[in-house]
């Protein structure tokens, strides 16, 4: 744990000299990327939850289910960045909350490959939402790259908080399931706001 805390202090500590984007010649980067997703309470419960649900399935689904939806968020953010419109981003991004808090909370298991069909699906949401948030002065390589390196850290956080505690006799699984419970009812919040 102490690992994942110092990485992150590495990897948000450059964006302190970065505090005022509105400066003259400041171009958003990779820093700015990274903060991206960390900002939006949305965004942060959807990428810890593929991790924990990713821990809960195991095996191979511990590197097959983050890893589809990074390689689909980055091709959504490309979209995005590249001004393609999809409808109901919003929606899908509190769905993804609920789905995703619903399946932990109820320790869905299912086969690998419609599990990363699952999270890929909701991927094109949230790449897709951070692609057309990249400001218009941002370098799209390393924004893109900040931004896909910050989902992937929440998604290893996810997935060490539900290692950790999957290996807790009696209460650690049922953490993760309130976890996913208290998760799929701010999406049900956040959806009741998106319609």
């Amino acid at each position: 744990m102490r690992r994942a805390l110092l990485a992150t202090a590495l990897v948000l500590v450059p964006s302190l000299a970065l505090a005022h984007p509105g400066l003259p010649g400041h171009t958003h980067d990779f820093a700015d990327g990274v903060l991206h997703p960390l900002g939006g309470l949305d965004h942060v419960l959807a990428m810890v939850a593929v991790g924990l649900f990713a821990a809960q399935l195991g095996g191979r689904a511990l590197w097959a289910v983050p890893a589809s939806f990074v390689a689909v968020m980055a091709a959504a953010g490309l979209a995005g960045m590249n001004g393609i419109a999809l409808p109901l981003t919003e929606t899908g991004i509190a769905l993804s909350v609920v789905a995703l808090g619903g399946v932990i909370a109820l320790r869905v298991s299912m086969p690998l490959a419609a599990a990363m069909a699952m999270v890929g699906f909701f991927a094109v949401f949230h790449g897709y939402a951070h692609g057309v948030e990249t400001p218009d002065n941002a370098s799209g390589f390393l924004f893109g790259a900040g931004f896909v390196a910050a989902t992937a850290l929440l998604h290893g956080v996810g997935i060490g908080v539900g290692l950790a505690l999957g290996r807790i006799e009696g209460t650690g699984r049922g953490l993760v399931r309130i976890a996913g419970s208290l998760a799929a009812v701010i999406g049900v919040a956040m959806l009741a706001g998106a319609v």
